[in-house]
C-alpha cells in the first residue's frame, strides 16, 4: 500500500517544519495557531475523519508551492491541497501533522482570450467569478456546480465536478485544455496546450482532472470557453410519481431534444426549499421535473418538450414567462442540498450515477431503501446525466440512526452498481468511498491506479488515505 509508507514526522522535523516554510513564505502565509488550523480540518462530508494539520499554508505564487512541496518531501510531512472545501467525499480532509495547503489566495484570472476561446485562471478563482468575467467577453464557461458562487476552479479540478448544465454541455473535464502542476518534489510541470486540437504524447490533463490532489498542485488551468449562448427559459412539469418524472426523461433524450439543464427533485426535496427559502414550489407534487433550452427560439422547444412531459403523464406543464423567472426556479434547484441539511440537521450525500434508461429503477430503488432503514431520503438529480444524489437524513446524535444512515448510503451505491452505474458523477472518492472504488474497478484496476500515483508521489505525501 503506497499510504503504508508515510511516517509521521520526527519531533526535529515537526519543531523545524514551520521555519522551513517561513524561509521562502511570508509570515502571514503560515498559520500555526490550533484553533486556526482547526478550522482547515474538514470539508462538508459526512463520515469521513479527520487529523490535525500541523500547519496551514496560504501560498499566491507557484515559486511559493514550490518551496512547500520541497520542504515536505525533505522532511517527509504530508500534504492535503484545499480550495473552498465544499466537497462532499472527505477528499480536502486534514490528516495528523500534515500541511494544509490552501490555494484560495491564488485567485487570479490571468487571461481571457476571445479568440482562442481560452481562459488562463489560477486553482483559486471562484467558478461563479469566472463566470461573469468571460460573461463579459461574450463568452461561456459552462461547468456550473451548486456551489458555484463559493467553490473553486482548482477544487473543481481536483473532483472532476459537474453541475446543472452538463446534459448539453458536460462536466469540467471537457473544458480542461492544460495545467500548470507542482509536483510532489516541487518541480513545475506543464500538461496540454492552448489550443483547440493537440495529441501529443499521453494525455496527462485528463489523468489530473478528477484525482483528487493525489499526484500534484494544480497552480494554473488553460480552460476552453465556448460563445455566451441566449438567456435559457426554464420550464417545470409536475409528476404524480418519480417514475412517471423518469420516463418523461427518457422520452426527452430519445427523441433528440438538447435541453441545457433537465434537473429532478422528488417530493421531499421540494418540501425542504420550500420551508429553507420560501420558494412557492407545489407542494401536491411527488415529483418537480426543471428542463431549460437555451436555443434561439426557447419557446418553441420548451413546447415541445412540454408535450413529452404530458405524454408521460405530467399532472402540470407550466413554462416560465422571462429570464427571471426562469432563474428563480433554478435557484430552488441549487439550493436543494443545503435546504435538505436546514431541515434535518445531518445529510449524507450521494453521488451515483446511472445510464439514463435506469434512472427510475434507481430512484425506485432508493425509496426501497428509504423505507427498509426508516429514513427520510430526499433525491435531486442531474436527470439527464443519470447523475442521482440522494440525500440521507438523520440525526448525527442518534447512534442507531447514524448507523441506519451509513448502511443506507452504502446500500444505495451497492444499487447503482448493479444498475451499470458509477459511485461518483461529480464529488469524487475521496475518504468516503474508498471501499466503494475497489468494488468498482476491481483488483487490476487498483494496480493500475496504485501505479500511477506510485509514478507521481513516490513517497506517498500528497493527500494520503484518499482514493485508496
Amino acid at each position: 500500500m503506497i499510504m503504508s509508507r508515510i511516517e509521521a514526522p520526527r519531533d526535529e522535523a515537526t519543531s523545524n517544519l514551520t521555519d522551513r516554510l517561513l524561509a521562502g513564505l511570508p509570515p502571514e502565509a503560515v498559520l500555526t495557531d490550533t484553533d486556526v488550523t482547526a478550522s482547515y480540518a474538514n470539508d462538508m462530508a459526512s463520515f469521513c475523519p479527520a487529523g490535525a494539520p500541523a500547519v496551514v499554508v496560504l501560498p499566491r505564487t507557484v515559486e511559493q508551492v514550490q518551496h512547500v512541496m520541497r520542504t515536505a518531501t525533505e522532511l517527509r510531512v504530508p500534504v492535503v491541497p484545499q480550495g473552498a472545501r465544499t466537497g462532499l467525499s472527505g477528499g480536502a480532509n486534514a490528516t495528523d501533522g500534515c500541511i494544509v495547503l490552501s490555494l484560495t489566495r491564488m485567485d487570479r484570472i490571468l487571461e481571457i482570450s476571445p479568440v482562442d476561446r481560452i481562459a488562463v485562471v489560477e486553482p483559486g478563482v471562484v467558478n461563479a467569478a469566472l463566470s461573469r468575467a468571460v460573461e463579459e467577453h461574450g463568452l461561456y464557461y459552462p461547468p456550473d456546480p451548486s456551489s458555484w458562487e463559493t467553490c473553486t476552479i482548482g477544487g473543481n479540478i481536483g473532483t472532476a465536478s459537474g453541475g446543472l448544465c452538463c446534459v448539453k454541455y458536460g462536466v469540467t473535464a471537457e473544458y480542461v485544455l492544460g495545467l500548470d502542476v507542482v509536483l510532489a518534489d516541487g518541480r513545475l510541470m506543464s500538461t496540454g496546450r492552448r489550443t483547440a486540437k493537440g495529441v501529443a504524447g499521453y494525455d496527462l490533463t485528463r489523468l489530473f482532472v478528477g484525482s483528487e490532489g493525489s499526484l500534484g498542485i494544480v497552480v494554473r488551468a488553460v480552460l476552453a470557453l465556448k460563445p455566451r449562448p441566449p438567456r435559457q427559459l426554464v420550464l417545470a412539469a409536475e409528476f404524480a410519481s418519480a417514475t412517471a418524472a423518469c420516463d418523461a426523461v427518457c422520452r426527452i433524450m430519445e427523441s433528440g431534444h438538447v435541453p441545457s439543464l433537465l434537473e429532478l427533485m422528488d417530493r421531499t426535496t421540494v418540501k425542504a426549499v420550500n420551508a429553507f427559502a420560501r420558494m412557492g414550489l407545489p407542494e401536491t407534487t411527488e415529483a418537480l421535473l426543471l428542463a431549460a433550452f437555451d436555443t434561439p427560439d426557447p419557446t418553441a422547444d420548451l413546447a415541445a418538450l412540454g408535450a413529452l412531459c404530458e405524454a408521460a403523464g405530467a399532472t402540470q406543464v407550466v413554462p416560465a414567462e422571462d429570464p427571471a423567472e426562469s432563474e428563480l426556479l433554478l435557484q430552488a434547484r441549487r439550493i436543494a442540498l443545503p435546504a435538505l441539511e436546514a431541515a434535518t440537521g445531518t445529510t449524507m450525500i450521494d453521488d451515483v450515477c446511472v445510464p439514463r434508461s435506469k434512472l427510475g429503477a434507481m430512484i425506485e430503488g432508493t425509496e426501497r431503501i428509504a423505507e427498509k432503514y426508516r429514513l427520510t431520503i430526499g433525491v435531486c438529480a442531474h436527470a439527464g446525466d443519470g447523475n442521482t444524489h440522494p440525500v440521507v437524513c438523520f440525526d448525527a446524535k442518534d447512534a442507531d440512526e447514524s448507523r441506519r444512515a451509513r448502511e443506507s448510503f452504502d446500500e444505495i451505491m451497492a444499487l447503482g452498481l448493479e444498475l451499470g452505474g458509477t459511485i461518483t458523477g461529480e464529488h469524487g472518492v475521496g475518504v468516503l468511498k474508498k471501499e466503494w472504488l475497489a468494488r468498482e474497478i476491481g483488483p487490476v484496476g487498483m494496480e493500475m491506479q496504485r501505479a500511477v500515483k506510485r509514478a507521481f508521489d513516490p513517497l506517498g505525501i500528497l493527500n494520503p488515505g484518499k482514493l485508496f
